[in-house]
């Protein structure tokens, strides 16, 4: 178990340094928020953090609001204007043109194009007044001493994930318990905080969606799931009290979470019983993602990514590659090859060192 302060710490770790809990100033962020992000001459080699495909489109994100496009699996990249200048922490789509971005100071941007442009549906503002009217709607005297604050702060606090249904309905979560719904392509939105069992205001790292089960991640052992969509949720217990930085939902009844010290666990059961991965490394896991073939990939803070076996619990198994710095996303893609994301950019993984894995 981590205390707050160091949790923050890793999550600026994590979002590549400059992170909003890490010390700026709600100014500086807040001029951030509004200014339009800077062409990059090489996006490509930038602080990249999340990544999505919009069709055959991949869209990633990283510091600085930027987002880069490719429409050839990787080989080549081009820079989306976007209104913000603050880190963009994590993007999905609902199809090959609507999708949405998250990221520092409570942004939310949208696109109707498949990513080539963007728009902003909210920030750490606005958030902040949705919990005070919230709170103030259902009168405990503590939620609104605590969204109060929020106001005061500004927009200082990063959303850190999504998922989206479709293209008008979407979940965000992030730092200090945030977590916001939409029903109509981010025009309105609701808080979700009082569904969720997070007294201590854990920040929430990653979401995912499977049917009606909805399952969040969190710091210091938090995990929380929905099987009516979202409508409840209820607290899952796990072995190990650290923090989780991702979660993937392989099966109907299974889960599995990953994040400090290499920990990766499975229940096939919805949450009653655990079962350990083996990680080759104690290193940190800070994303994942689901290939076609229904194994997990992920990747660590040592530069490794490991892939999972398809159906079993048991050793998870390094990826063939040149040494790579420290990552922190990563993408499979239709045709094997997997983009691994870092501090350095990106980094395409050939589909024949994935076939080498699922023998």
């Amino acid at each position: 178990m981590i205390n707050r302060s160091a949790a923050a710490w890793l999550l600026s770790s994590l979002l590549g340094a400059s992170a909003t809990l890490a010390g700026e100033s709600p100014a500086a962020v807040g001029r951030a928020l509004e200014r339009a992000a800077v062409a990059a001459r090489m996006p490509e080699r930038a602080v990249l953090l999340g990544a999505a495909q919009a069709g055959a489109r991949i869209v990633v994100v990283g510091e600085r609001g930027l987002v880069t496009v490719s429409d050839d699996g990787g080989r080549h990249w081009a820079q989306s204007p976007t209104p913000t200048s603050v880190t963009l922490t994590a993007v999905r789509f609902a199809d090959a043109r609507h999708g949405y971005a998250v990221g520092h100071a409570g942004t939310v941007l949208a696109s109707t194009d498949g990513g080539r442009t963007w728009m902003r549906r909210l920030d750490g503002a606005r958030i902040a007044q949705i919990e005070l009217q919230a709170a103030q709607a259902g009168g405990d005297a503590r939620a609104v001493k605590l969204a109060r604050r929020l106001v005061a702060d500004g927009p200082d606090k990063p959303l850190l994930d999504l998922f989206v249904l479709d293209a008008k309905h979407l979940l965000v979560v992030g730092a200090y318990g945030m977590a916001l719904a939409s029903d109509d392509g981010g025009a309105n939105w609701a808080s979700w905080r009082t569904r969720l069992d997070n007294p201590k205001e854990n920040h929430l790292y990653a979401v995912r969606r499977r049917g009606q089960r909805i399952v969040v991640a969190g710091e210091q052992g938090l995990l929380l799931q929905s099987t009516d969509g979202g409508a409840s949720f209820q607290r899952i217990r796990t072995p190990y009290a650290g923090s989780w930085f991702t979660v993937e939902l392989p099966s109907d009844a299974s889960i599995t979470v990953a994040g400090l010290r290499g920990n990766v666990w499975r229940s096939d059961d919805l949450g009653t019983n655990w079962a350990q991965f083996t990680s080759p490394t104690p290193s940190s896991i800070v994303a994942s993602a689901q290939r076609p073939d229904g194994s997990l990939v992920l990747v660590n803070q040592t530069g490794m990514v490991l892939v999972s076996p398809r159906a079993t619990v048991g050793a998870l198994q390094p990826m063939p590659s040149a040494p790579l710095p420290p990552l922190s996303g990563v993408l499979p893609l239709t045709d094997g090859t997997v983009l691994a994301l870092s501090v350095q950019g990106v980094h395409v993984l050939p589909s024949v060192a994935v076939a080498q894995e699922t023998r």
